[in-house]
């Protein structure tokens, strides 16, 4: 059944009723005001504009990202949202540096005790533009440092005992074995790496590709994105964040091209590889080799919004904090080539992002609906869809460090992206679930319309830190990324393997479009899990709290 809101000729016939004798008025006193129902068409009608070929797969700073950015907002206004953008505006420019390497540019030599190598940019090294500087050079001595982790929590120092001041640290890809997963992708990214060999000292950073790495992933395969433009969000100050001035070069070397750093060392390469194959400790050395990196960038400057609305809270003190639903907008555009094909053939180069994420901004779309039909709730809900996800969270980083509501007062995030609404499943996935206080919050929102949640299926995709939701936990706020499970109510379908089959066949292709066999009921099943997620949040006691000794809670308190 249906419930609408009382309209004012409902109201009216309300007040004729009263007038009409005892019973009549019992009856208008005990109305209930009921939320409108979850509705499947609406997600469906939301996903068919979002992935439409007119908006050219929503890139970042695009023109299709703007229509989609203007279609949410108009959305947001029709609900009557207040914009949380701006200057009193639903949107929130992001200004990003696009960085390009510039062709032919970049050398890497290493010079060894038998003279010097120079290897192949693409086929043996790789590196991207400096978003700090048009010409970058560098020439020093080499130091291996492990995996360059720190981790004191864990027992792990790689710098400890090693002078890397002044040098190029050397790095293998990947972390140790024995940290846990989500604690071990934060530990073990490329910009924690960075982090560490600043506070080091280190002048240069050189990454290595391994054995190990080459069975998850090869190296030809990133090297196709070798030439693509990075992109980095600019601060108040007009700073590319997450640079460091003093790094003059990096790169990322093939696991076969790099034995002439390690010549006349301690160890060989082959045998470091050996221990990382084997999950042996490693400890860092000083190398007898040099390298010197050269490159030549440029830059360019695009806009892209944020878009931001809040549902006012009804408590008088709560209403200052917020419940922050996030979902990011853009996707990845379109291809100027793709594959091979027949001559004459036509080919579909559009990205149109179906499950990726408009499906995740539709769903958020419906809930922030599902809200504004009924009685506010304590706290304040801010919707925050986001731009530049697919280059690396830069619009959820850019929000969560610049926010249009007091950081302090944001109390939990709960991230939509790539729900898999392909299935009707009967659980949710929760990543971050474990870390905080929302674990038991979002299975008690969940349980009440007989949805489960279940631990993280695929743990070895480090998914916890892949999201949206990422940037928000590195702001000390207690956050969840909510996924379908893979279990399904419908015996014959296997939802694990229509996620892999997904991951495979779909994901970041032109093939995840509307055509798809989405099932509309399960995208408002998602939403209606959302809407209690957030209601239960919104209207706690207490705020959420990361858990006693979390490792994230520690390092990114408040």
């Amino acid at each position: 059944m249906k419930f609408l809101r009382l309209t004012s000729a409902s109201l009216l016939s309300l007040a004729v009723l009263a007038g009409c004798g005892q019973q009549e008025t019992k009856t208008a006193e005990t109305a209930v005001y009921q939320p409108e129902q979850v509705n499947a068409e609406r997600i469906k009608a939301h996903v068919e504009f979002l992935a439409d070929d007119t908006l050219m797969g929503r890139d970042t700073g695009s023109e299709g990202y703007q229509i989609a950015a203007n279609y949410v907002i108009s959305n947001f206004k029709q609900l009557g949202l207040s914009p949380q953008g701006d200057h009193g505006s639903y949107q929130q420019q992001v200004t990003f540096r696009r960085t390009f390497l510039e062709e032919g540019s970049a050398t890497l030599k290493v010079e060894t005790a038998n003279g010097p190598v120079e290897l192949k940019f693409q086929d043996e090294f790789i590196t991207s533009g400096s978003a700090l500087e048009n010409e970058s050079f560098v020439k020093a001595e080499l130091v291996f440092v492990g995996y360059g982790v720190v981790a004191p929590d864990f027992g792990y120092n790689d710098y400890a005992d090693i002078d890397v001041d002044g040098k190029i640290v050397v790095v293998l890809t990947g972390r140790p074995d024995d940290l846990p997963s989500e604690e071990g992708a934060h530990i073990g990214s490329g910009s924690e790496k960075m982090r560490h060999a600043v506070d080091n000292g280190a002048v240069g950073l050189i990454t290595l590709h391994t054995p190990k790495r080459d069975e998850v992933r090869p190296f030809s395969v990133t090297a196709k994105y070798a030439s693509s433009p990075r992109m980095s969000w600019l601060g108040k100050d007009g700073k590319p964040n997450g640079t460091y001035p003093q790094i003059k070069g990096s790169a990322y070397i093939s696991d076969k091209a790099a034995a002439p750093l390690f010549e006349g060392a301690e160890l060989s390469l082959e045998q470091v590889f050996a221990k990382d194959t084997n999950k042996e400790k490693i400890k860092g050395f000083p190398l007898k080799t040099t390298v010197e990196i050269a490159k030549k960038s440029r830059h360019e400057e695009i806009t892209s919004p944020n878009v931001v609305a809040t549902l006012e809270g009804s408590d008088p003190e709560l209403k200052n904090e917020y419940v922050v639903f996030s979902a990011h907008l853009d996707h990845i555009g379109v291809n100027s080539h793709h594959g091979d094909h027949e001559e004459g053939e036509e080919v579909d180069n559009i990205n149109n992002g179906a499950l990726d994420n408009a499906s995740g901004v539709s769903i958020l779309l419906e809930t922030a609906r599902l809200l504004t039909s009924q009685p506010a709730p304590k706290r304040s809900v801010l919707f925050v869809v986001v731009t530049g996800e697919e280059k690396g969270l830069l619009g959820s980083s850019y929000y969560a460090q610049n926010p249009t509501v007091p950081a302090m007062q944001m109390v939990a995030n709960v991230n939509l992206d790539m729900p898999l609404i392909l299935y009707p499943f009967a659980d949710v996935i929760a990543f971050g679930s474990t870390h905080s206080s929302l674990g038991p919050i979002v299975e008690s929102a969940a349980k009440k319309i007989d949805i489960s949640l279940s631990p993280d299926p695929m743990p070895e995709q480090a998914l916890f830190t892949r999201s949206d939701h990422y940037s928000f936990v590195k702001e000390g706020i207690p956050s969840v990324f909510l996924m379908t499970g893979f279990k399904s109510k419908d015996p014959n379908i296997d939802g694990g393997e229509m996620f892999r089959d997904f991951l495979k066949n779909h994901y970041h292709q032109h093939s995840d479009q509307i055509d798809l066999p989405i099932r509309w009921d399960a995208a408002a099943s998602f939403a209606e899990v959302n809407m209690m997620i957030g209601l239960e949040i919104a209207n706690g006691a207490e705020r959420p709290t990361w858990n006693k000794g979390d490792f994230f809670g520690k390092t990114f308190a408040q």
